[in-house]
């Protein structure tokens, strides 16, 4: 069992910059795949980008080159730097420990969400 809490959302201006976290506690953080999702108003839950344990990444096609996941196993905690932010990228992001089957992936815990709010 893993425990995840997000933190880093806020206000910002289009084409600016947030750094989200996810600190993990709990064992297996250092053997599971993470991913950032997130989910606007009115809109299904979507994978934003997801890193295993070797640091091997995957993208969101709208967001490919303007975010970075990454992870630090030793001090528990995936990142998420996001910049070039527009106002479709408003959402509360939520982080999660994932399972690959058949190239899906398939949540498993999830953190409470921070809110990403970027305006026009």
């Amino acid at each position: 069992q893993v425990q995840l809490v997000e933190s880093g959302g806020g206000l910002v201006q289009a084409g600016g910059s947030l750094r989200l976290s996810c600190r993990a506690s709990g064992r297996g953080f250092s053997i599971n795949t993470m991913a950032w999702y997130r989910q606007a108003p009115g809109k299904q839950r979507e994978v934003v980008a997801s890193i295993t344990s070797g640091g091997r990444t995957n993208y969101a096609d709208s967001v490919k080159g303007r975010f970075t996941i990454s992870r630090d196993n030793v001090e528990n905690t995936v990142y998420l730097q996001m910049t070039s932010l527009k106002p479709e990228d408003t959402a509360v992001h939520y982080c999660s420990s994932v399972v690959t089957i058949a190239s899906s992936l398939i949540p498993k815990t999830w953190g409470q969400g921070t809110q990403v709010t970027v305006s026009s």
